[in-house]
Formats: structure tokens, C-alpha cells, sequence
């Protein structure tokens, strides 16, 4: 798929998400690792994002992940760091469901982790999903793969 196309595709879920979480009178916030805040920008241009998008964190450095989101202590890149990143930014921005995500996007390895390794959080109530997700390809490809499946998660649990 193009760049071009993987926006596309991206735009589309986010108006879904808008659509979705206008009808159900849900907020939504997003914490933001490896994509650099790719989630953020989707959902900020979707329809009436300023009715039920919260906002979302860019919590790139380890330090911030840690002082800010309440990350234990640990890997950054792990199911714990994914979970609780989404915790502490629904908990922030006081909103009913967040997304996160944490991941070496390449090209080398990070905590461990081979480039393309991401976790990718859902929280909704006391309820949080963490997937594993194992990506191919450039930083920016892993990071747009990121966003989409990022999007795709919000859609699902937004029902």
C-alpha cells in the first residue's frame, strides 16, 4: 500500500471513530510513543473532533512515559508500559476510553525489542486490552501501521 492509500485508509477510520463515539457520547484520548503523535492528527481533522477527542500525549522519552503517565519502572516497550500509558492518560484527560502505544519503530532494537515490535493498549472503564503487534518494514511504514491499527482498535471497542 502507498502512503498515499495507508492515509487514506487512516482518515477513514477516524471519521468512523468520530462518528461512533458522537453517537454514543464518548471521549477519547490517545497516548503516543513511537508514532510521534500520527494518532492525534487523524483524530484532530475528523468531524467535530472537539466534541468527543480529549487530546492526546506525545510521551516520546522514556522519562515522560514514567513521570507523566505513570509508567513502572522497566522496559518501555512491554504490554505493562502499553497498559498503564493508557491508564494514565485516560485518568489525565478524564476521558471514557483511550488508546496508547509503545514500540521500537527502527531501525535498530530498543529494551530488547526488534524493530517493528509494538503494544498497543485499550482502555475503557476498568477494562484494558493490550495486543502485540509484529510490524514489517521502514520506521515510517511500522509507525503508519502503528496509527491504523491504533484507529482500528478505537472503531472495535467503540462498537
Amino acid at each position: 500500500m502507498s502512503e498515499v492509500d495507508d492515509r487514506q485508509t487512516r482518515e477513514r477510520l477516524a471519521a468512523e471513530v468520530s462518528r461512533r463515539a458522537r453517537e454514543r457520547g464518548r471521549t477519547v484520548a490517545v497516548a503516543e510513543s513511537l508514532t510521534g503523535g500520527m494518532i492525534a492528527v487523524d483524530l484532530a481533522a475528523a468531524e467535530a473532533a472537539s466534541e468527543w477527542f480529549r487530546g492526546s500525549l506525545v510521551a516520546y522519552a522514556s522519562e515522560t512515559k514514567h513521570e507523566v503517565l505513570g509508567v513502572p519502572d522497566g522496559p518501555v516497550v512491554s504490554a505493562e508500559a502499553a497498559g498503564a500509558m493508557a491508564r494514565g492518560i485516560r485518568r489525565l484527560l478524564n476521558a471514557d476510553l483511550a488508546v496508547a502505544v509503545t514500540g521500537a519503530g527502527g531501525p535498530g532494537s530498543q529494551d530488547g525489542r526488534d524493530p517493528g515490535t509494538v503494544f498497543l493498549a485499550v482502555q475503557d472503564g476498568d477494562d484494558v486490552e493490550v495486543l502485540r503487534l509484529d510490524l514489517d518494514g521502514s520506521p515510517e511504514e511500522i509507525c503508519s501501521a502503528t496509527a491504523e491499527a491504533a484507529l482500528r482498535a478505537l472503531v472495535e471497542r467503540l462498537g
